[in-house]
């Protein structure tokens, strides 16, 4: 292992960017492995590779550098599915879409979503924070997403976009909450179709039959054009009792 001085000597030639990015990273692991409360400053400088004064030079104490770290995780959510996004077309699709990443999200990252829901989001001084905005960002693609469904006509007017966001990202908080707290786990795809499918069927305009529904509908049509030519008579439908 290099002396002290000699490690000193080689992190004050890097950048304050390179060294920012690098406590991050390592402070990304240490709070992933141990939790919040657990993870020392120490160990994220000797995982970084810097002196522990080092990080109070750019971060004011361990809370400030977790806040930093959930900030960048927010971003490279928002830009990483940006492009892919943009070409997506169908409220459904859009819906789904939405609800597939954020659950790949929370697979991908349990340990930051964990200190989301309970480290972070529960400060009083959340609300006002940079990463308030950042996460209201990010669900205010769906309520940009029923919005946009409402104005071509494929989901009901009286749709309400903020109740929509509220329970696409409520139902997937609590159906992930096992996984986060290791005691099972979840498969992202067949998740989101089911919650994709329950919401979209609650507010669409105009609900698609389903596969099996259009198979006796076409049954039932062809059924009926035979009676017709053979001259039989149309069955009439039975009494219902109270």
């Amino acid at each position: 292992m290099a002396p002290r001085s000699a490690l000193k000597r080689q992190v004050n030639r890097l950048p304050p960017e390179r060294r920012i990015s690098d406590i991050m990273a390592a402070a990304k692991k240490v709070f992933a492995e141990k939790g919040y409360n657990d993870a020392l400053i120490t160990d994220i400088a000797l995982r970084a590779g810097v002196v522990e004064g080092s990080i109070y030079r750019f971060f004011a104490n361990k809370r400030e550098l977790l806040v930093k770290v959930v900030e960048h995780w927010f971003e490279e959510l928002l830009q990483e599915d940006a492009e892919q996004f943009a070409a997506v077309r169908g409220s459904w699709n859009q819906i789904r879409f939405l609800v597939y990443n954020h659950l790949t999200s929370i697979r991908r990252d349990p340990a930051l979503s964990r200190l989301m829901f309970q480290e972070i989001r529960p400060a009083p001084d959340y609300r006002g924070s940079h990463l308030f905005e950042l996460n209201r960002a990010y669900t205010h693609r769906l309520v940009d997403v029923v919005k946009a469904g409402i104005a071509a006509g494929e989901l009901r007017p009286d749709t309400s976009p903020s109740l929509v966001r509220d329970l696409v990202f409520g139902c997937i908080e609590h159906r992930t909450w096992t996984f986060l707290r290791g005691e099972g786990d979840y498969d992202p795809a067949e998740t989101a179709e089911a919650i994709t499918n329950l919401v979209y069927r609650g507010v669409a305009l105009d609900q698609p039959a389903s596969p099996m529904e259009s198979v006796v509908a076409r049954l039932e049509t062809a059924t009926a054009r035979l009676e017709a030519a053979a001259g039989i008579a149309p069955a009439k439908p039975s009494p219902q009792r109270s």
